[in-house]
């Protein structure tokens, strides 16, 4: 039971948080490239990669509750590296649904208004957002304090 629930953590992981990760950091430069041009086109990659966002954000919830029910089975859940990991994916899908996905939005809502103060801002976030998933990622290899082995 512990390497199907670990295995599907780790797949859904890549497969979820990845995809949000890539679309949210192309999201500002895309942006920067709609303000410049009169290309249609420009518009609709933003909605695309913000849908990307939005929907892969939701498959994503599956990472941290799998990881959970990881770290039951394994009896980990007390551990530091877990706990400190927990604490993390909180800040980043934090981050994620009160910046990065509301900000996305506002763009698209009125691109018109958008500077280059409000993509820089936006790029910040996304940037904390996916700092904050490598920071996870490493823990989740290194397990600094494990008691399960290396």
């Amino acid at each position: 039971m512990t390497k199907a629930l670990l295995a599907a953590h780790v797949l859904v992981a890549i497969l979820a948080v990845g995809p949000v990760a890539v679309a949210a950091s192309m999201f500002p430069p895309s942006t920067r490239r709609a303000l410049a041009s009169e290309d249609p086109r420009d518009l609709a990659a933003l909605r695309t990669l913000h849908r990307i966002c939005r929907v892969y954000a939701a498959v994503g919830i599956a990472v941290p509750v799998l990881g959970l029910a990881t770290a039951g089975v394994m009896g980990v859940t007390g551990q530091v590296w877990v706990v400190v990991s927990i604490a993390l994916t909180a800040a980043a899908a934090l981050l994620l649904a009160l910046v990065v996905l509301p900000g996305q939005a506002a763009l698209l809502d009125d691109l018109a208004t958008a500077g280059p103060s409000t993509t820089a801002r936006l790029g910040m976030a996304t940037g904390a957002f996916n700092l904050l998933w490598a920071v996870v990622t490493v823990l989740m290899i290194i397990r600094p304090g494990s008691t399960t082995g290396a």
